[in-house]
């Protein structure tokens, strides 16, 4: 039986669906550097759209509302999964999306709740992924790496690839 082929969406879904915590980068002002900041994921939706509860205005808001092309790197390292996704950038102000991504956790960065005047989403369209899939469990990698070494070849371990959303 020939194996089924995995659809681009289908595959990233599967590399993301269990990531918390994740770099988002977005384009400083000045133009000569990126900016990066921790970001926890509230939802990643079968389109691959991703969520992130943010405060209004902030340095990250300034630079979305300034160039909404931003980058989010993930290190999963249980999976030993490693992405960096290109997206679009846009800020949600719908209290109704707020209300159905909230848990109780947000209360740490958003003591008011939801009646928070300052707190928006942000909503990250991906467009364009690079991955590196090392499904392989860690002693499998180890072994690997020792291999290479003692043989004196290249470590090549995984897939490495781009998926266009």
């Amino acid at each position: 039986m020939k194996e089924e082929q995995v659809k681009p969406m289908e595959k990233f879904i599967e590399m993301v669906k269990d990531v918390r915590i994740c770099m988002l980068i977005t384009n400083n002002k000045d133009a000569e550097h990126c900016s990066g900041r921790p970001m926890g994921v509230n939802k990643i939706d079968e389109d691959g759209t991703m969520w992130f509860f943010t405060n209004a205005p902030s340095y990250k808001t300034d630079e979305i509302e300034d160039s909404n092309k931003v980058s989010i790197a993930i290190a999963n390292e249980s999976s030993n999964n490693y992405l960096m996704i290109h997206g679009i950038a846009d800020l949600v102000n719908d209290k109704m999306k707020m209300k159905e991504l909230w848990s109780s956790m947000m209360k740490a960065w958003f003591p008011l709740g939801l009646d928070d005047p300052d707190m928006a989403l942000i909503k990250v369209t991906p467009t364009q992924v690079n991955y590196w899939d090392s499904s392989s469990s860690k002693m499998v990698v180890l072994f690997n790496m020792l291999k290479a070494i003692v043989t004196g070849k290249v470590y090549t371990e995984g897939e490495h690839g781009t998926i266009s959303l």
